[in-house]
């Protein structure tokens, strides 16, 4: 494969020499194209020595050749690691200043993008419009990664590792052409106008399930049931009660990710207003409806994982395989109770054929599920 490595200029830009050799080892012919503040960072006798061609930032040699159309032309694969805050606003604008932002506007292949900044700088309100931006344009971005930042700071902005890009960048896009519903979150059933009860969830697992089918190419919808922080690349649509989410799952998928944590009553006795201290009411319960039994009956042709939540000590696989057959599920995650508000999961991955345990991080271990969902996607021929 062909792939044109655009390198900007951000500290992480070292790590761009293990890339260029790491793809250069894999047998895919790699040509650099560095901006010049990239070269700050890192020097051109390395990145020409490690990619065997020389490097010519200027945008004025050898126009005749149209050189910045040529290199976007000509490669298989487009991919900037790192990119920093100031490309992602150029390319997101269409604003084409130098070399690389011309070349990978004149690219007819896929554009990968690995940002890499400061945590202010990627959560920075014009950096997320500029990431959304770019999505829509179908250009896919890889999330950067948390850890140790420039100085003694920590958090998210790291440039993820080198085999982690070459995976995002050149894994199988399975998903692609596939519509994916993730529901995430906790619902919340009113009391009275200011008080309700609800599950608890961080929506994390969900969130993650949604960016995992987003980064193989899925055309997802997130249904976000009471959470702030959402993942750019996908439809949205904000809900609170089971009533909410019902309606907003009135809709055909090839795939329906049942993450939500969905409150099982809902307030029979509703107060219109706000119930005054001294007037404690007596709470009357009512069952809600069983969203992911319902959806699965009436769309039997989508491929539906659910959840199966068991007390600390319970029987897992057992739980999850009733609920396999009682939802009309094809997969359920089978986990524990402890795993609320964690940022470490195990669960078991469960189907009429096998009970596989995952553990890790919940974004490591969503991967791994949409992964093997995905697979059984094809084999199943959905």
């Amino acid at each position: 494969m062909r792939i044109l490595l655009g390198i900007t200029g951000g500290i992480a830009a070292y790590k761009a020499a293990g890339l260029v050799r790491a793809l250069s080892e894999l047998g895919h012919e790699v040509t650099v194209l560095p901006t010049e503040n990239a070269l700050r960072f890192i020097g051109k006798p390395t990145l020409e020595a490690l990619s065997g061609h020389a490097i010519d930032l200027d945008l004025y040699s050898d126009v005749s050749a149209v050189r910045h159309v040529e290199l976007g032309q000509q490669a298989d694969l487009v991919l900037v690691a790192p990119a920093t805050a100031s490309f992602l606003g150029r390319l997101a604008g269409g604003i084409a200043d130098d070399l690389l932002t011309n070349a990978v506007m004149a690219a007819k292949a896929p554009v990968v993008v690995c940002p890499a900044m400061h945590s202010e700088m990627w959560e920075n309100g014009a950096t997320q419009r500029n990431v959304r931006e770019l999505q829509s344009q179908g250009v896919r971005i890889m999330p950067p990664a948390s850890g140790r930042l420039t100085g003694e700071d920590s958090g998210i902005g790291r440039l993820p590792e080198v085999e982690d890009i070459i995976s995002f960048a050149l894994g199988p896009m399975t998903l692609t052409g596939k519509r994916v519903l993730v529901t995430a979150g906790g619902t919340r059933e009113p009391i009275d106008e200011v008080r309700y009860i609800g599950n608890s969830s961080s929506g994390r697992m969900g969130l993650e399930i949604a960016k995992a089918a987003r980064d193989l190419g899925a055309a997802v919808t997130l249904i976000a049931a009471n959470l702030e922080s959402i993942p750019a690349g996908m439809e949205v649509l904000r809900v609170s009660s089971v009533s909410e989410l019902e309606q907003a799952m009135n809709r055909g998928s090839d795939l329906l990710v049942m993450a939500a944590a969905v409150s099982d009553f809902e307030v029979a006795n509703t107060y219109r207003g706000k119930l005054p201290r001294s007037q404690a009411p007596k709470i009357e319960l009512k069952p809600t409806k069983d969203l992911l039994a319902g959806y699965a009956a009436k769309h039997p042709r989508t491929f539906c994982v659910g959840f199966a939540l068991v007390e600390t000590g319970g029987d897992i696989e057992k739980t999850a395989r009733q609920k396999l057959w009682d939802k009309g599920c094809k997969v359920v995650i089978g986990n524990s109770s402890k795993a609320l508000g964690a940022t470490e999961t195990d669960v078991l991955f469960v189907t009429a054929d096998e009970a596989t345990p995952l553990s890790g991080s919940k974004g490591t271990v969503a991967s791994e599920i949409v992964s093997r969902v995905s697979q059984l996607l094809v084999s199943q021929g959905n």
